[in-house]
């Protein structure tokens, strides 16, 4: 059994795809303590849900800065009847907050690793670095691809700081940009998974002997025999690049040669070793089922009246959805046409769907919020069922919150097929 915490927990993605892993006869993951606590808020909306799906669970609703700062104090003072509230756990799951990395920030506000949120990666390394030898044997992590190339003015300088974090703390880490569409699930989501194996486990070892002189075959694990190619396989048809990151993370930020505006060190799937790494351009490789946006909507006749558009609405809707070209101006002064492709209205039904976003909710007309056309011609919006069904959740998950709040947890959540996936093909590796 892998014993599990899940930081950032949300409402329980990463825990219901390890858990859809589970036997009766097998329980290969285990979650043992979970945190989720949003700032700026007196309601911890998120944290509650998640308490009452999973009644049996240790879960924090503290600061997790504040949750590490305690125990950290505890481990200094070596008292014998110290409890800790971070258990011993052998697998760290979280997908820390992206909103310094988001699309839906402009590149010129995207703070990066530096910003309000991407600050919270540094969490993860605390609880590593504290926990020293008795850190977690894996890491299994997730955010929006644009981490890769994060911040504008020096692309994937946030990444390389993480990855030679990482390999400070002793991790061989892989990473893959997943769009959960490419692989048979309802939803365009691509966001980069990461997976690191501490120095001692049998896939550190493996990816270990790859890298050897006589072998030097590093990528091999990306393309061939690693985790995340078993679970989400990929064809590379150019070869890889590889480079090897600075050890002092300070020259990784005043490196500007090569974190850059114009580079892009990182590509959709690598492998990093002691800080070298190999990178190289992937596409999906699937030949199973594809389901819709289509597949997961509810009967017409189950619609709440609120969902549907009315008549003299369709036309700001339409507008808003439509491509723009406009003449702006910079805070500078500087003239420029301002441009945007249509987003298509009403939703295709016969394709997965577009990307959920936080601001799903509510009834004004906007232009990121899904439209369908019913079998009547009627046209509405998105209900949070459905919104649950295109991350794979249970329905009625988040049935307790509002539906503004259900459609912003939906937005932040992840797609729960895609953890299954990955934690299959780690617990067989496991042994499990």
């Amino acid at each position: 059994m892998i014993n599990t915490i899940e930081l950032f927990a949300g409402v329980g993605g990463f825990r219901l795809g390890l858990e859809a892993v589970n036997s009766k006869k097998n329980e290969a993951f285990r979650v043992v303590w979970s945190n989720q606590w949003e700032p700026s808020t007196k309601i911890q909306h998120a944290s509650e849900i998640y308490e009452k799906r999973f009644k049996e669970s240790v879960h924090s609703s503290e600061d997790i800065a504040k949750v590490i700062e305690s125990d950290s104090k505890l481990i200094k003072s070596n008292s014998k009847s110290k409890k800790l509230q971070i258990p011993p756990h052998d697998l760290l799951v979280g997908g820390f907050p992206c909103q310094d990395y988001s699309v839906a920030r402009t590149l010129s506000n995207a703070g990066g690793i530096k910003g309000k949120k991407g600050v919270l990666w540094w969490s993860i390394y605390k609880i590593l670095k504290m926990k020293g030898e008795d850190k977690p044997k894996y890491l299994m992590l997730e955010n929006v691809d644009r981490l890769l190339k994060s911040p504008s003015t020096q692309r994937g300088r946030d990444f390389a700081i993480m990855l030679s974090s990482l390999s400070e703390l002793g991790y061989a880490v892989e990473w893959r940009v997943i769009n959960a569409a490419e692989y048979g699930m309802p939803q365009r989501r691509k966001r980069v998974y990461i997976m690191a194996y501490k120095k001692g486990t049998s896939m550190y070892e493996q990816i270990e002997a790859l890298s050897s002189p006589k072998k030097n075959k590093l990528f091999d694990w990306v393309s061939h025999s690693g985790i995340m190619n078993a679970a989400f396989p990929m064809i590379f048809d150019t070869k890889p690049t590889d480079d090897k990151l600075e050890k002092e993370l300070v020259k990784i930020s005043e490196n500007t040669d090569k974190y850059n505006a114009k580079n892009r060190p990182f590509a959709n799937a690598g492998i990093m070793f002691k800080r070298k790494y190999f990178t190289g351009a992937g596409k999906a490789k699937y030949s199973g089922k594809y389901e819709t946006l289509g597949d997961i909507l509810l009967d017409e006749n189950e619609i709440p009246d609120e969902y549907f558009i009315l008549e003299s609405e369709k036309a700001k809707w339409k507008k808003l959805k439509d491509g723009k070209s406009e003449p702006r101006v910079t805070k500078s002064g500087f003239p420029y046409f301002y441009k945007e492709g249509p987003v298509t209205y009403p939703d295709a039904l016969d394709r997965a769907s577009r990307t959920v976003v936080t601001g799903e909710g509510g009834r004004g007309a906007s232009r990121f919020k899904h439209v369908v056309e019913t079998k009547s011609g009627k046209y509405r919006r998105l209900t949070p069922i459905e919104l649950e069904r295109l991350n794979q959740f249970p329905d009625n998950h988040t049935k307790e919150a509002s539906d503004n709040k259900r459609a912003f947890f939906m937005g932040n959540a992840l797609v729960v097929g895609v953890v299954e996936k990955l934690g299959k093909s780690l617990a067989k590796r496991d042994g499990l």
